[in-house]
């Protein structure tokens, strides 16, 4: 695979990043809402071969190629499994014009200071090694703030650069995610204190690196149109974070040269009874949506 022509892809291209990730804690949930409840499978096995189906499923629908979804991120499974016999990277790139990134993280610890920061990766190094070998462009990694807390905020920023920096040297692209939970009274504070010290962290990295923001959909309209514009910044992707296909999709709007990378809002409505017209019908209206919302700025 060419890194140049998928990071040309990624920013460049017109579309949005598709967030096909969902680890073990979240698989449960995301199979329900497939249609498909806890008694279809009686272990992890089971159930990540049921989830494999449905981003299977996903990928080869006749809707989701280059020409709309530019990204798709993938869980550490995925990427080690084949779609139509081929290897999941693989086949995104080469049969879908896709570029696929690695979900790496490996969960949150216990909120302090109203955050929760990522986990230890003590096999990160290991990890990016094999996701280059199989063709993968980038990596994602979570954190979670629920408060707006300067300390807190500061902290997660700087486990996220730190990390960041550690993936580049691997030879790719880390995709920086401090989630702000939609639901807290003080999103917008907490979103005036990620903006500030993201901008610090961007102004110190070196001129020949560039890293990617996932951040949750603000309560301002362009709030981070700064970091759209830094130079360190190869692309800003918004989170759906719990808000509808529909809400995401008009507060996308709103937010100029912002792109999506939604998980649950890009499954909305999928089901594992649908026929294969029905499904393909239902990926295709959602594709489109997110993706008209995703070029409208």
């Amino acid at each position: 695979m060419s890194n140049q022509a998928q990071a040309e892809k990624i920013s460049n291209g017109q579309g949005f990043i598709a967030a096909l990730d969902q680890s073990g804690g979240s698989t449960p949930k995301a199979l329900g809402l497939y249609g498909v409840e806890a008694d279809a499978y009686s272990n992890d096995d089971e159930m990540f071969d049921l989830i494999h189906g449905m981003r299977s499923r996903i990928a080869q629908a006749p809707a989701f190629t280059g020409d709309k979804v530019v990204g798709a991120i993938l869980f550490e499974m995925t990427m080690d499994r084949d779609i139509d016999g081929t290897p999941t990277p693989t086949y995104m790139w080469e049969q879908r014009g896709v570029v696929p990134f690695l979900k790496v993280d490996k969960g949150l610890e216990a909120e302090a200071n109203g955050v929760q920061m990522m986990k230890p990766m003590p096999e990160l190094d290991t990890l990016c090694e094999r996701a280059a070998a199989k063709g993968v462009f980038g990596t994602k990694m979570r954190s979670v703030i629920s408060g707006a807390n300067a300390d807190g905020i500061r902290a997660i920023v700087a486990q996220q650069f730190m990390v960041g920096e550690q993936i580049i040297r691997h030879g790719l692209m880390p995709i920086i995610e401090p989630e702000v939970t939609i639901s807290i009274a003080d999103k917008a504070e907490a979103e005036d204190i990620l903006l500030a010290e993201l901008s610090a962290a961007l102004d110190i990295l070196p001129e020949d690196q560039q890293v990617m923001l996932k951040l949750t959909l603000p309560n301002n309209a362009n709030q981070y149109k700064t970091l759209v514009d830094h130079p360190r910044v190869m692309k800003v992707v918004a989170l759906s974070g719990g808000y509808s296909r529909e809400v995401a999709n008009a507060k996308l709007t709103e937010n100029t040269g912002m792109i999506a990378s939604f998980s649950r809002a890009l499954t909305e409505g999928l089901s594992a009874q649908q026929s294969d017209e029905e499904f393909a019908a239902t990926i295709a209206n959602s594709i489109d949506g997110i993706y008209q919302a995703s070029i409208a700025g």
